[in-house]
């Protein structure tokens, strides 16, 4: 009986110490481009000092330029987590790897409980523009080819409102169409003359001066546009995208993935202010699977065989 105890517990101790061992020292979590990226290391030092301690970790912030480097980051195992990924973006890493990450889940808007948010057209406030018609001729911004609001969602609307595609700037309705990189970028595009019109995302819930309750209206506001929505009008609006989900890696051992998983749910609960700045809004985490992003998946892969015919 002792022979056996003793032959369980060395057991049991082999096995902790194989998960200690397996267990990284360092954590690399992504963040998408297309913001101001010291303001997006600033939204997200809180994240990384949560980890930090939780996890016995050094987290490293892995800002990209654009969202490709997240994808690529994901796909090539340089990035463990995104607590706020694109959806069409993780569309692109689900259709070249559907094993690659796992769904945490997505976020919930604190308010109404909404689980989504809009791709919407932009034009300055003292423009004449006051529907999408009317800027037949003028140049547009896009943000990003991996953005859902920036580019997927109106991408679509646009083929079927005028016909052809970006590459043709939807037959000519367009004088331009410039991916500019971003959602931020996009805006001041459209501040400074650069674009009549651009693509960005919002939640259009809440109080429209305030930039409503998230979205890229609220990120410029608080850092250096805060009569933002005074300068702009709104003459576009999607159907409703579902937010973002929240990945982790697949290729973390199984044990400290399941911590990390948990201490991403602790983070929304015990630091929810920290939560909020990292996802750019006031939501917290709701439940999500692959089912919840299908229809993005469905576009995204139209998209591509287009993009290859």
């Amino acid at each position: 009986m002792k022979l056996t105890t003793l032959a369980l517990l060395t057991g049991a101790l082999v096995t902790f110490g194989a998960h200690a061992a397996d267990a990284p020292k360092t954590l690399n979590l992504g963040i998408l481009g297309g913001q101001n990226a010291t303001q997006q290391i600033g939204d997200n030092q809180c994240v990384k000092d949560f980890f930090d301690k939780e996890l016995n970790v050094d987290t490293k912030l892995n800002n990209s330029s654009d969202y490709s480097g997240v994808i690529q980051g994901l796909l090539g195992k340089k990035i463990d987590m995104v607590l706020s990924m694109s959806p069409a973006s993780y569309a692109s890493v689900y259709l070249q790897d559907p094993k690659a990450v796992d769904v945490v889940g997505l976020v919930v808007d604190d308010k109404d409980q909404s689980r989504g948010y809009h791709s919407v057209v932009i034009v300055k406030a003292d423009s004449p523009y006051k529907k999408l018609e009317d800027l037949k001729g003028k140049s547009f911004g896009m943000a990003d080819p991996d953005s859902t609001s920036g580019f997927l969602m109106p991408n679509q609307a646009f083929k079927k409102e005028f016909g052809g595609s970006v590459d043709d700037k939807y037959k000519g309705t367009f004088s331009s169409v410039t991916f500019s990189g971003g959602h931020e970028q996009d805006i001041l595009g459209v501040l400074n003359g650069q674009f009549e019109g651009a693509v960005t995302w919002t939640s259009l819930v809440g109080d429209y001066n305030k930039g409503y309750t998230s979205g890229a209206f609220t990120r410029m506001m608080r850092m250096d546009q805060p009569d933002l929505m005074k300068k702009i009008r709104i003459i576009w609006s999607s159907p409703l995208i579902p937010n973002g989900p929240i990945l982790v890696s697949n290729n973390l051992p199984p044990a400290f993935k399941a911590k990390l998983v948990q201490a991403i749910k602790d983070l929304d609960k015990n630091d929810h202010a920290c939560f909020m700045k990292a996802v750019g809004g006031a939501q917290h985490i709701g439940p999500a699977t692959v089912a919840d992003y299908q229809n993005i998946i469905d576009m995204k892969r139209d998209l591509m065989k287009d993009s290859r015919s």
